[in-house]
């Protein structure tokens, strides 16, 4: 099972046993019960089964991307189907679910909203993260642990249920978006989750729902332009999740605002600093439950404040406006409470989580992403390179790597080659043919997961016209732009070809080229000759099972401004194409 299971498979059993279930039964053939009630509990109230998920970065999940869409569109007719409703609430917390409820909220434009995070799970006492204890197959597979020791780090990776991941992934950089944005209250964000601190801030959240109200303030008064800009700030500072680049576009579509385009990505990350030092950027990697003791996204507004980044007239959840918000923060007994107990209870100096951008610069934190062109990505890609390995990074702050493709067109052959000892150092691991029309732009957690946590994983590139999870790490080239399927290069490269990846992660530029063949070197005109002249790879289809749904997404997604413009549905956009192609 721990060479061939996908992660998730392998966690999931962990989190049945957990909860009560008999490991001997945990084999057997399963039934999935669909729960809009937050999972099943037994008459004490005991958790005894996982609820409706919302999404996850597993092989074989060909509706993941698309998921997030559908998911907004299920939740919006509600808001406007309860015609006396005179505000609303979301929860939610994880990779889909949470962006979903963003949209949802942003697309209730005349009515006062609050989206209350569903917080963060604690770290275990003893125990590996729930990031880095996917990789046990591959460990597993390299001799680098026992059976036993995989099973105990599977049972002790989750110390507490509920909540999202304990690292600055998709889910936790989502709550980080909701509140920069305004959508959730101050000091909301990777509160640990069912806690009394989470619990208080919910009742909160409805007493800010009622102050919106008496004020006749609505949801388009507090997801404006400027909220989008603070928001992508803030993504910048903390570090957070590619996968942002997507969702951020698609709240900004939802609330009906301009979406921000690649060149304002790249304006702010060059202006940001990153200031968080949270799992999986390191250097030290805290927890998210601990950032949040740290101060959170307000204390992290306070260092951008201070540097002039933030648009201080933005409103916020409670009304207020984001400089008095910052400023009741700043002078809160709330704030030296947690702070104070952080390093009481786990001896760690506040200041070493969230950072000033002196400190973040002596520490050595680069900027959080850049957007990669080349004869392989013309359309544009991206790289947090803040997360590439600091020992494959040159003395001038540049990551240079030029290698041998390993081609491969679905992400379970990929990982498999990883197991099976096929992949080595100085690689370029290719996936193509897995964007949205491929497999619906699925997350390629395994192969990141895998070389992260193998001796020689940070000497190996990927580049995909998929996407990464938000945990992941390393060299990742992703979202590819043309994808494989729509005739982009990357569908054309064969194994021996010479790939040259340029990330500066001081000036945030990047190129992603075919540098050569099996042949030798190609300078600039013959490799784009040589692309031009190949075919698409044979075996270069869209993924057997692809969902009828996740086939009218990529469609109507590419007409709707495509991968940067958030993968949105874009109804004008759309209509307009139908409308074009009428006969006549």
């Amino acid at each position: 099972m721990l060479r061939e299971e996908p992660s998730g498979n392998l966690f999931a059993l962990s989190q049945n046993a957990a909860m009560g279930w008999d490991p001997a039964e945990l084999g057997r053939p399963d039934v999935l019960i669909l729960s809009t009630q937050g999972g099943l509990r037994d008459a004490g109230g005991r958790p005894v089964a996982l609820g409706y998920h919302t999404g996850h970065w597993e092989v074989g999940q060909l509706v993941e991307a698309a998921a997030r869409e559908l998911r907004s569109l299920g939740v919006t007719p509600f808001a406007g189907a309860c015609t006396t409703r005179s505000g609303v609430i979301g929860v939610a917390t994880c990779d889909k679910g949470l962006p979903a409820m963003m949209m949802a909220l942003a697309g209730a434009r005349h009515l006062p909203c609050v989206l209350v995070p569903g917080g963060v799970s604690l770290m275990p006492d003893e125990g590996e993260d729930a990031g880095r204890v996917q990789a046990v197959g591959a460990r597993f597979a390299h001799d680098l642990i026992t059976l036993e020791q995989a099973a105990l780090e599977l049972c002790r990776s989750c110390a507490t249920p509920g909540g999202g991941c304990q690292f600055l992934g998709t889910a936790a950089t989502s709550q980080v978006v909701a509140e920069a944005s305004g959508l959730a209250l101050t000091h909301s964000a990777l509160a640990p989750s069912g806690q009394p601190i989470w619990s208080d801030m919910a009742r909160r959240s409805a007493q800010a729902l009622v102050e919106q109200r008496r004020r006749h303030l609505a949801v388009s008064d507090v997801v404006t332009p400027a909220a989008i800009r603070n928001a992508m700030t803030v993504h910048a500072a903390f570090g957070g999740s590619t996968n942002l680049v997507l969702h951020v576009p698609a709240l900004a579509h939802a609330a009906g605002v301009p979406r921000p385009t690649v060149d304002e990505w790249v304006a702010i990350n060059r202006r940001v600093p990153r200031l968080v030092d949270a799992m999986p950027n390191g250097p030290i990697g805290h927890s998210t439950a601990r950032v949040f003791m740290a101060g959170g996204v307000p204390e992290v507004m306070l260092h951008l404040r201070d540097a002039d980044l933030l648009d201080l007239d933005a409103l916020t959840a409670s009304g207020d406006r984001l400089g008095a918000a910052l400023a009741a923060w700043e002078r809160s007994e709330r704030r030296r409470a947690v702070r104070r107990s952080l390093w009481e209870r786990d001896g760690v100096d506040p200041d070493t989580v969230i950072m000033s951008p002196a400190a973040a610069a002596a520490r050595g934190l680069t900027s959080t992403v850049c957007f990669p062109r080349g004869n392989l990505a013309p359309g544009g890609s991206v790289i947090k390179c803040t997360a590439i390995d600091g020992r494959v990074v040159d003395p001038d702050g540049v990551y240079r790597k030029t290698g041998p493709a390993r081609v491969f067109v679905s992400e379970r052959a990929a990982v498999a080659a990883i197991k099976e000892g096929r992949i080595r150092a100085g690689d370029v691991l290719v996936l193509a043919g897995r964007g949205p029309m491929g497999s619906g732009m699925e997350e390629t957690y395994q192969i990141t997961a895998a070389l992260r946590h193998l001796p020689f994983g940070r000497d190996v590139a990927v580049i995909t016209d998929a996407r990464f999870s938000g945990v992941s790490t390393g060299a990742c080239v992703g979202h590819v732009t043309p994808e494989g399927l729509a005739g982009g290069p990357i569908g054309r490269l064969v194994d021996g070809d010479v790939i040259r990846i340029v990330v500066d992660r001081v000036n945030l530029d990047g190129s992603v080229d075919l540098a050569g063949t099996a042949g030798g070197p190609l300078g600039p005109e013959e490799a784009a000759r040589a692309l031009a002249d190949r075919r698409p790879r044979p075996d270069l289809a869209p993924d057997p099972d692809l969902p009828a749904e996740t086939r009218v997404w990529a469609a109507l997604q590419q007409l709707s401004g495509g991968t940067w413009g958030g993968c949105v549905y874009d109804a004008e956009a759309i209509l307009g194409a139908i409308e074009a192609a009428r006969p006549g």
